[in-house]
């Protein structure tokens, strides 16, 4: 029998973007597995997934999903090995699928590449694939109402979790630029978008898809959670003019 793990990208966080391909594989895996900070902590993930489910399969997996990468990162790797060891553990009792539910899309800055890495360690005959999911910049640009990029504007999306020189070099080669985990950078960043002579053309959103959701102007933004998303858009002329 087929061992197959699967990690899902559930969106950023509204149960009506996920993907009917999502639905599915949610529905029909043996176990699905959704990222906590805490045992009796729901996630956001868990939240999107549950809305869909008609079973109760599910089961959480603890994750230092918050916790800076500056400094130390035991913790942040004892969370991968005891989650990737458990799912393992399910797998070979049961065979069959697992599932891991993840915010966004699982090839974009998310938890399950850590987890899928370990787990094909420590089971190397595991098939694993991905089901992609809706990102955090889509649901802001569709939020906002934006076009992220036209003709033959770049795009670039870059972490704020270590320092912001990426962000200078990224406002500097122009283009659509995207900085995604910058709230707790969130002054110095409005410094640097408003020195590009950007800041007129840039918004923050964070809790995306919740009934917490914030859209706000970058220049009017004072405050903002860990999984923010900054959107900063370059000048544009007249229809077509970036072709």
């Amino acid at each position: 029998m087929t061992v197959e793990l699967i990690g899902i990208g559930v969106g950023p966080g509204d149960p009506d973007l996920l993907t009917v391909a999502a639905v599915r594989e949610l529905s029909a895996a043996g176990r699905v597995f959704v990222p906590v900070m805490a045992p009796d902590t729901p996630g956001r993930a868990e939240a999107v997934v549950r809305a869909h489910l008609t079973h109760d399969r599910i089961e959480r997996l603890v994750f230092a999903l918050n916790d800076g990468v500056d400094g130390p990162q035991r913790r942040r790797h004892d969370c991968w090995d005891a989650a990737a060891t458990r799912l393992v553990a399910y797998l070979r009792e049961h065979a069959g699928s697992a599932a891991f539910a993840t915010l966004g899309d699982p090839s974009m800055y998310s938890t399950f590449g850590y987890l899928a890495q370990t787990v094909r360690e420590l089971l190397p005959g595991v098939q694993i694939r991905t089901v992609p999911g809706i990102t955090a910049m889509q649901a802001a640009a569709s939020a906002v109402g934006l076009t992220l990029v036209e003709g033959a504007e770049p795009l670039t999306l870059l972490p704020l979790t270590r320092d912001l020189e990426t962000l200078d070099d990224a406002l500097a080669r122009g283009g659509a630029v995207i900085a995604y985990k910058g709230g707790r950078r969130l002054a110095q960043l409005r410094e640097r978008v408003a020195a590009a002579g950007a800041l007129d053309r840039a918004w923050c959103a964070e809790h995306l898809g919740t009934p917490h959701e914030r859209i706000t102007p970058l220049a009017h933004t004072h405050t903002a959670g860990y999984l923010s998303t900054v959107v900063v858009l370059p000048p544009r002329g007249g229809r077509g003019a970036q072709l």
